[in-house]
């Protein structure tokens, strides 16, 4: 028969000496004592989780409270669970209790749903570490500790780590072979029979004893109607319950952030950052893309104009008037020119401008001498003519 009781809701987390010192049939009967009390248990995501970690000189967690919310997936994952077979860090075992599984990400349920944070420890020896601190921080934080001593296990050390009152966090047996009639005494320290477990209390989705009495409250994402029985979504976007930079949107009972156009959502999933549009892939700019806050234009390389499109480019006619400084005659290339001049000119040093073409004689020795002799030949027929003109 199921001897499950409706227990309160507990983070129950396990700590299993494993040490030299436990041999494996004894550590075989503690495995058997873990299912057996996981049996006893309400089990369930919004009911018992339970984690269990198993240590010596090392600390290995099994598996967190967020791992199995079912009876058979715990006792499964128990039941291969092998000895570390060590030191005894008993001190150790707690503080990664602390640092790693007793913590949200973890599974353990937030401090506003007043659930019990409680610890079990089961070891046969001393701890070889110092536990008083460690176990008086846990304490502090919260953590209730039972301590389950077996044979050789240190009476004084295990009524310095466990809660007060010590009466009913302290249990020792004298072997491991007779571990499992502590099964009845956590029954009976973690059962309570409430309207909230006897499932009469009415309430919606989450039901939370108070005494003789009871509550009713909702999930993450609900607020609870004014029949203070039923739950109905909160808008989670209204103003002031997100956290977006600029767009929420709401997600039944829950919500996401997003951005404007123009803008990219950062890693931390609320926040938002300025896209750059000219990224590669974000325009269809043919040549040259200038970015403009949220938007962007396109331009061309020199030697291209933009064409009506806005987007694509066609090779400008730079010689086309206005386009060019040359004076005289504009002489295209590829994607520039070049400067020339008419015929009778020159162009200047600038490459730009022309002047106008000295033309000059040059004159040898030989046709200046005969240039002399047919002006002396022209002399002596002219003297000849007015000679005989005289006569």
């Amino acid at each position: 028969a199921d001897t499950a009781c409706k227990n309160r809701p507990l983070d129950l987390v396990f700590l299993v000496d494993s040490s030299r010192s436990v041999r494996p049939e004894e550590f075989e009967k503690v495995k058997i004592f873990l299912s057996e009390l996981i049996d006893t248990l309400d089990v369930g995501e919004r009911t018992t989780r339970v984690a269990v970690m198993n240590y010596a000189s090392t600390v290995r967690v099994e598996f967190p409270l967020r791992t199995y919310f079912d009876k058979a997936s715990m006792k499964e994952a128990v039941s291969r669970m092998e000895p570390l077979s060590a030191g005894t860090m008993t001190g150790l075992a707690i503080q990664t209790a602390m640092d790693e599984v007793f913590t949200e990400e973890m599974g353990t349920r937030p401090a506003t749903f007043n659930i019990p944070k409680v610890v079990i420890v089961v070891t046969d020896g001393r701890p070889q570490d110092q536990v008083q601190d460690v176990a008086a921080s846990a304490r502090t934080a919260g953590i209730e500790i039972y301590a389950v001593g077996v044979g050789r296990a240190d009476m004084q050390s295990l009524r310095i780590m466990a809660s007060e009152p010590l009466d009913e966090h302290v249990f020792y047996v004298e072997t491991y072979g007779v571990i499992e009639k502590l099964t009845s005494r956590f029954r009976e320290t973690f059962c309570a029979v409430s309207v909230c477990a006897l499932g009469t209390h009415g309430c919606q989705q989450v039901c939370v004893s108070a005494g003789a009495s009871h509550l009713c409250d909702c999930y993450e994402g609900y607020t609870l109607n004014p029949d203070k029985r039923t739950c109905s979504a909160v808008d989670m976007c209204a103003p002031g319950r997100h956290e977006c930079d600029q767009i929420c949107v709401s997600n039944n009972g829950s919500y996401v952030c997003d951005c404007y156009e123009g803008y990219t959502l950062n890693p931390d999933k609320k926040t938002c950052s300025a896209t750059d549009m000219c990224a590669p892939g974000r325009h269809d700019c043919a040549q040259v893309c200038l970015s403009n806050d949220r938007s962007y234009s396109c331009g061309c390389y020199e030697g291209y104009t933009l064409n009506p499109d806005k987007k694509t480019c066609s090779a400008a006619a730079v010689c086309a008037p206005g386009r060019h400084d040359c004076e005289q005659l504009c002489v295209r290339g590829d994607l520039s020119y070049t400067c020339d001049c008419h015929q009778g000119y020159t162009l200047n040093p600038d490459g730009k401008t022309c002047s106008g073409a000295i033309t000059s004689s040059l004159v040898t020795t030989e046709e200046s001498c005969k240039c002399e002799a047919i002006v002396a030949l022209q002399d002596s027929v002219t003297s000849r003519l007015e000679a005989l003109s005289t006569k």
